[in-house]
């Protein structure tokens, strides 16, 4: 039910969700050098301060300094001032700093929980939405508008079908050019094109668009990934007698960093649907829930096609001139269903075909098909509105009710308390005012006598 108040998870998947153990494997280049750094910074921090918090205050940032960026330049054509897009570097980099240490906070204070893997994952599939846009209008790719539907649309897509992956082989896998990679290339990216922001943007001696630097940064991913995937391209292409799909060379140079990052796309996802079609850890090459392999595929196609149809049959050309609000509206549909992927596979449990989400799609899609009775623009702010509320709603319940039943709390070390033990917490709290348990009141803190 829309907005029910009513459990999300059964007492069976909150038990599998308490027996959960995460498991990954790879590493990337530049983690094993950041590793020094992070650890470093996380020895700084306050004991007092939560994962979960770090996390949602390296979120915050990062989607604050995104919005800078899209009321500048809502339809991903306008220059930018170079401030904004240092800020959005730097809040990046923020977020980042706070994603790589929550969970190492988590076990220096002895707080890990199934729960900080969820909210980490979690907003880590909002941040995909918020960083592929800014990186749109960073290059002003607005003047390609099927190009950067690709590259958003892509980016959620691709990291669905990682913890599609996941869902299946019950283990996340790091490529060698992974997320740390494309974090800093999007950094660097950003700090390159702020001196020339609202000028004319040439590579210096080369006479190329800048935007083209952006093809060194992500070649050199590739290259570093094709490596690991090269058992993926020797099985056959997806083309004829397995051939190869032809690329077209005769094209603008802004559009080449765009062909680039689509083959890494690509490269990424064969990779993973090479790992989902072996067959799963399950019974008879299951999922972890038991369900077939390809069954999270339904949840992503009932969005990504809809998104590509909404786009084109538009008459009012609705996603040409709002292409930031449309993508960020299909987004954060998608990062949902992504939350709802990743519950599944920590409470073994079968994915939902269908969600409370997908309203706000069809209701764009209801109004098309009665030839726009209401104003599209209208509509889609509707939409993201309906999205983000229901987002939220799914993301609030599911939270308290994991934390009840962990005992845990979210945002805070402290121990939880229950509305049953609420008289004898009183109790505990007079005498510790009393100076009569000074010591449970120390060792529950961490100060010192």
């Amino acid at each position: 039910m829309i907005f029910s108040s009513a459990d999300i998870l059964t007492q069976q998947q909150l038990k599998r969700l308490s027996e959960h153990k995460y498991l990954s494997s790879g590493n990337t280049l530049l983690d094993p050098f950041m590793q020094t750094f992070w650890r470093y910074f996380v020895e700084k921090l306050p004991r007092w301060l939560a994962p979960n918090l770090m996390t949602v205050i390296g979120l915050a940032v990062n989607a604050f300094t995104t919005l800078i960026l899209i009321c500048y330049s809502p339809d991903a054509r306008q220059s930018v001032p170079a401030w904004a897009l240092l800020l959005f570097a730097f809040g990046l980099f923020v977020y980042q700093t706070l994603d790589a240490c929550d969970g190492k906070q988590a076990r220096r204070t002895n707080s890990s929980s199934p729960l900080g893997e969820l909210f980490d994952h979690g907003c880590d599939s909002l941040s995909t939405v918020f960083v592929a846009i800014a990186t749109c209008i960073a290059v002003q790719l607005g003047y390609y508008p099927g190009w950067m539907f690709y590259q958003c649309i892509a980016a959620s897509t691709v990291f669905y079908t990682a913890h599609w992956q996941t869902y299946v082989s019950a283990t996340l896998r790091f490529g060698k050019f992974d997320v740390t990679e494309a974090q800093f290339t999007i950094m660097l990216i950003n700090r390159y094109l702020a001196p020339k922001s609202g000028k004319q943007r040439h590579v210096p001696y080369l006479n190329l668009e800048c935007c083209l630097l952006v093809s060194y940064f992500v070649m050199f991913g590739v290259v570093i990934t094709l490596y690991s995937y090269i058992t993926v391209i020797v099985t056959g292409g997806v083309g004829k007698n397995g051939s190869t799909v032809a690329i077209l060379f005769k094209c603008e140079l802004k559009i080449i960093p765009v062909i680039i990052a689509a083959v890494t796309h690509l490269v990424m996802t064969s990779k993973n649907l090479t790992v989902i079609l072996s067959g799963g850890v399950g019974k008879n090459g299951s999922t972890v829930a038991g369900t077939s392999v390809l069954s999270p595929f339904i949840p992503i196609a009932v969005v990504v096609i809809p998104a590509f149809v909404i786009y084109q049959k538009s008459t009012t050309h609705l996603y040409e001139n709002h292409p930031c609000l449309y993508l960020i509206t299909f987004g954060l549909v998608i990062a949902k269903i992504t939350n709802k992927l990743v519950i599944a596979h920590m409470t073994k449990s079968e994915m939902e075909y269908l969600d409370s989400v997908l309203i706000g799609p069809a209701m764009l899609f209801l109004n098309q098909y009665f030839n726009s009775y209401l104003p599209e623009y209208f509509v889609l702010w509707l939409a993201l509105v309906y999205t983000i509320a229901d987002m939220l709603h799914y993301a609030i319940i599911a939270c308290l009710q994991i934390s009840g039943y962990l005992k845990i709390n979210i945002f805070t070390i402290r121990p939880f308390v229950s509305t049953s033990s609420s008289t004898k917490s009183e109790k505990t709290m007079k005498n510790m005012i009393n100076g009569r348990d000074n010591k449970k009141y120390f060792l529950r803190t961490g100060k010192q006598h």
